[in-house]
């Protein structure tokens, strides 16, 4: 297994201009991660999607730091102003991106569910045909590039294993899998190491996050918590700090034989490079204990 990070880790020192995305390259780097992840990219003024992302693929190369993944959002009901097709044209668009930055895989979204106020059906079995749909044109594409596709259990409505193992299977393409996410079950109320055992198959990319947990019956924590489907409160955690299984995860993963990257996406409230160092001299720990 390679161990990865997420741009979006550092998304706090981003957005108040601590580093720049292509600092960050060097940050991942110097910290020892042998792959790095892209949650889009945030451009420099005046850069164009595609002029960067070559900026971005030959300052990784210059660095020696793999590129894993392109992570981008996308909503085949409410997306492109409700436009399935409009949509699906959006997303090839974003496929070429991670062609140019030499992304092997493309995680995207799927929905965030039907609008407020949608009269009919809004269950997830309702919105599946449309999501599969847009997820097959998607993967269709991206495989003509060379580029794996997945969705991941994320945005609540399409979280759970039981949703997202079904919408892998009716893709149904060789070129599509998920992005398992072992943190965000929680965000769904749903035991992470179930989750786990049931998606494993499907893993073409994991995110190992870890999450402080406090049930829906307590008083509000306040700030930097927010609730899960059901309620409870959560807390992005160093990972190891946490409540998620995450040895017991990993374990699960290696049984089904997933062998390739183990990217930490860290959420918590404290100091980014602190919360990253500390929780991958954990995932080193765990990684060996396997």
């Amino acid at each position: 297994m390679k161990l990865g990070v997420s741009s979006y880790s550092f998304s706090r020192l981003m957005a108040n201009n601590t580093l720049t995305l292509l600092e960050v390259i060097h940050k991942a780097k110097e910290m020892g991660f042998d792959v790095i992840e892209f949650s889009g990219l945030k451009l420099p003024e005046g850069e164009k999607p595609e002029s960067f992302a070559e900026k971005v693929r030959e300052e990784c190369a210059r660095v020696g730091i793999e590129v894993g993944n392109y992570t981008i959002g996308a909503d085949f009901i409410n997306g492109s102003n409700g436009n399935l097709n409009d949509e699906i044209e959006r997303l090839k668009g974003e496929v070429r991106i991670a062609k140019i930055l030499g992304s092997p895989g493309m995680r995207h979204d799927a929905t965030r569910g039907f609008p407020r106020g949608y009269v009919g059906p809004k269950g997830f079995d309702d919105a599946l045909p449309i999501l599969i749909k847009g997820c097959r044109a998607v993967t269709e594409y991206a495989e003509s590039l060379g580029i794996r596709t997945m969705v991941e259990n994320h945005g609540f409505f399409v979280q759970d294993s039981e949703r997202v193992e079904k919408l892998a299977n009716g893709v149904n393409h060789k070129n599509f899998g998920l992005l398992v996410d072992i943190g965000n079950f929680l965000c769904a109320d749903e035991d992470p190491a179930k989750a786990v055992g049931r998606v494993a198959p499907y893993a073409f990319h994991v995110h190992v996050k870890d999450f402080h947990v406090k049930p829906g019956t307590a008083v509000n924590p306040g700030t930097g918590w927010f609730n899960s489907r059901a309620g409870n409160y959560l807390r992005g955690a160093i990972i190891g700090h946490g409540d998620v299984p995450v040895l017991q995860c990993l374990r699960i993963l290696k049984k089904a034989g997933y062998d390739g990257t183990i990217s930490i996406e860290f959420e918590g409230m404290e100091d980014p490079i602190l919360g990253i160092s500390v929780g991958l001299e954990n995932l080193k720990k765990y990684i060996a204990m396997l």
